[in-house]
Order: structure tokens, then sequence, then C-alpha cells
């Protein structure tokens, strides 16, 4: 079974399969002063972190493999009068034209191989916004890797979070 099939049987047949949002996250959303900030949240699944997070005020575009995932989320969020859009589509493959000012990466890239995981990173850090964060929850086994990402790339990254499995970095100034 692929990896979208197995999501699809979750998500249809559990609404809320992958539980509540990490404690990490939502501590971040309680203290994120910019109002109405621009969030991306790659492999968003049902949603439980874009729900969150648009409750908090912000605007969310989700992206997922699953389109059951995302019909789920962009329902909840219509029941709420949440600003929250979904799109179906690969985060590996994606060419997104706008900024955020944060993207959510919550235990999607350790679904993809090594490089496709760290080009797919690489190609994520084009659409964060200046003095914008990123947010990964991940294998703390891929930690390593994808710190190194984050060191070549064209800006320098201050850390937020660093521990286990979670990376939380904003982004500063041009090297």
């Amino acid at each position: 079974m692929t990896e979208i099939n197995k999501y699809e049987k979750f998500y249809q047949q559990d609404r809320a399969c992958c539980g509540e949002a990490f404690p990490e996250i939502a501590d971040f959303f309680e203290t994120y002063k910019k109002p109405r900030a621009k969030v991306l949240d790659l492999g968003c699944g049902q949603g439980r972190d874009a729900i969150l997070i648009a409750r908090h005020g912000h605007s969310v575009l989700g992206l997922d493999i699953s389109e059951t995932g995302i019909r789920q989320m962009t329902e909840a969020a219509t029941a709420e009068g949440l600003d929250v859009r979904g799109i179906v589509a690969d985060i590996s493959e994606i060419a997104l034209t706008e900024t955020f000012d944060v993207v959510v990466l919550d235990r999607v890239l350790h679904m993809f191989p090594l490089l496709v995981r760290i080009e797919t990173l690489r190609q994520i850090l084009s659409y964060v916004a200046a003095k914008g964060t990123v947010l990964i929850a991940d294998m703390p086994s891929n930690k390593p890797a994808l710190k190194e990402v984050f060191e070549i790339d064209e800006y320098t990254w201050e850390p937020m979070l660093d521990r286990k499995g979670f990376l939380f970095l904003r982004k500063t100034d041009k090297l």
C-alpha cells in the first residue's frame, strides 16, 4: 500500500486519526505576536495544525497529497468560519509564487527519501518571508541533515527550538 493510499484510508476511517497538534507547535502560536500572519502548512493532512493556527487569527494555506485530508480540513475550517485554504499537491513538486510568515512541516519530511527530503526543504526555504519562521517536527535521526540545509542556505537562520524531534528556526539576514 502506498503512503497516499494508507493515509486516504486512515482519514476516511477517523476524522482525527493523527490526534491533536504537538504542544510545541501549539505553544509557538500561543505566543506568536504577528497578527493575521500568512502560514503555509505542508503535509497538513486533516488540518490539525491548520485549524489550530487559523483559530489564532492567521490565514493558512494547507497542502497535502490526500484529497480526503484536504476535504476534511476545509470542511472543518468552513464550519468554524476560519481562513484556511487547501490544495491537493505533492509538496516535493510544488512551485509557489508567494512567501509566508510561518511554514509548518509537521511529520512530513521523513516520508521522502533523503535526497528528495533535502531538495524539498531547500525549495521550501524560498517560500519563507523575511524574518519568517520554519517549524519542523520530524524524526530526531533526520535533524542533522535538515540542519545542514539551513546552514548552507543564503540566509542566516536563528534557532528558536532545537530538541528531540523539533527544529524551529527564524530567517534573519543574508549571509
